[in-house]
């Protein structure tokens, strides 16, 4: 149960990042409301977990060559979700909404790997 509640807290601060960075570096056609933040991080973390199995699933019956891709298109899916949703948080434009999934997937991914090597620490082991 730690092991999950670690990767849950990894997953949400990576996709804050993600988000936040996206927002700053597309500018005006990524808008990220201040107050809807926090919201938007949580529910497109939600959505975008949800979608995983999901579209893990279909891949495997119906598109093997899509498994590689699948983060992307989960965070595609999180991105589109959250868009319908939320009204704090809307991506336009076509280069956009090409743009928006591959940075914040990227980043995402950078911090999972990044984060818990600095956010969970174990000490070194007692010599004995």
């Amino acid at each position: 149960m730690q092991e999950f509640l670690k990767s849950v807290v990894i997953l949400l601060i990576a996709n804050a990042i993600g988000l936040g960075l996206a927002s700053l570096v597309i500018g005006p056609g990524f808008r990220l409301g201040v107050s809807t933040f926090l919201v938007a991080v949580l529910l497109f973390t939600v959505i975008e977990a949800l979608a995983r199995p999901v579209l893990a699933r279909i891949s495997a019956r119906w598109l093997p060559q899509m498994m590689g891709g699948l983060s992307l298109v989960a965070v595609f899916a999180g991105l589109l979700g959250t868009q319908l949703i939320l009204p704090g948080k809307a991506i336009s434009g076509l280069n956009n909404w090409l743009f928006a999934p591959l940075l914040v997937w990227i980043i995402s991914l950078v911090m999972q790997i990044v984060l818990p090597r600095y956010l969970f620490k174990t000490g070194a082991p007692a010599k004995g």
